[in-house]
């Protein structure tokens, strides 16, 4: 159990903000043990395929016996929404006692694995190592979670937006009161049970930050009792994110835009001019240029010139929205 004692100011100073290297770190637990979570085996089986070229040993020796994870990799982001590499380079410029303590610290009162013995050397083989650590997860980063990172994104900021409005709406008590059923608020102590060690922090106007993660299966703070009030936490609505699209519904574009320019959206998959359109729909010129005017100011059709005649053609984004029935948008996995 890890306990986080919070005064009024360190309330005041609670902020939220998303962590690219911290969601990295935390998907290995999900690549080693695929049982930890089934919402997340669509991603798995997506991004297994394609690690052939990584250090899989190293990346997989982080994880210690009980799934904890060198503090160090996890440094509390300084900003908002830092940049992944920004959030490496942070990581890259830890002290190599620190990287060794953590290290080794993971894994006792075991020892480390074969892929990690050269923490237990001097600091220049720690350095060395902290660098091949650093080195592979960035190329493990783009591998695996950065194509996806932008959906992430979308729904770990839809998370900040719901626990801010319940700060807002009922003060700490409401914030945590659904968060996870590990997590206790009562008496300006927050509890988080069931973690792997046991400490009380009194977080003395250092504040708290709170960092919603698609992988945390549960609360996660910090490993050592001297890092920073920090929870990493289950956000909300993980499943939708690896659900597959919906397959378009004909039907639909025209409940949206009206029968008429959904007719004329579909017939524009080529180059055409208004007398053209008009004679294949059967209606006067005018009538369609109406409408063409309404596609193309919605951005749904681009135009041309072509001598005296002006051609209208679907733009990209009109494309998406005249999907024929059948064909599938690409999914978050794509």
């Amino acid at each position: 159990m890890v306990s986080f004692v919070l005064g009024v100011e360190d309330l005041a100073d609670a902020r939220f903000a998303v962590s690219p290297l911290q969601e990295t770190v935390l998907s290995l637990r999900v690549l080693r043990d695929p049982g930890l979570s089934a919402l997340h085996l669509p991603w798995r089986r997506s991004v297994i395929g394609r690690l052939g070229g990584l250090d899989a040993a190293l990346l997989m020796s982080l994880i210690g016996r009980r799934l904890a994870l060198p503090d160090f990799l996890t440094p509390a982001p300084a900003v908002f929404a830092p940049a992944f590499e920004d959030e490496l380079a942070v990581a890259r410029r830890t002290r190599p006692d620190v990287v060794r303590r953590d290290l080794i610290g993971v894994h006792a009162p075991g020892p480390v694995p074969e892929a990690l013995r050269a923490a237990g050397g001097d600091d220049a083989a720690v350095a060395r190592l902290g660098d091949a650590i650093c080195d592979a997860l960035l190329r493990y980063w783009r591998t695996a979670v950065e194509p996806v990172w932008p959906q992430m994104r979308l729904v770990l900021e839809a998370d900040m937006t719901y626990r801010a409005r319940r700060l807002a709406l009922g003060g700490a008590r409401l914030l945590f009161s659904d968060m996870h059923p590990n997590l206790r608020w009562r008496d300006g102590v927050l509890t988080i049970d069931k973690t792997i060690v046991e400490h009380r922090v009194a977080s003395s106007g250092r504040g708290l930050l709170l960092i919603p993660s698609v992988f945390a299966h549960q609360p996660a703070p910090p490993v050592r009792p001297d890092e920073p009030p920090l929870l990493a936490y289950p956000c909300r609505a993980v499943a939708t994110l690896w659900a597959p699209a919906p397959v378009p519904d004909a039907t639909a574009l025209a409940a949206l835009v009206g029968e008429p320019k959904a007719k004329l959206l579909r017939l524009l998959d080529e180059p055409l001019a208004t007398v053209e359109l008009a004679h294949r729909l059967k209606v006067t010129p005018s009538a369609v240029s109406q409408h063409l005017r309404v596609l193309h100011a919605a951005g749904l059709v681009a135009r041309a010139r072509q001598g005296r005649r002006v051609l209208y053609r679907r733009s990209p984004l009109g494309d998406e929205l005249a999907a024929p029935k059948g064909s599938s948008a690409p999914s978050a996995l794509s």
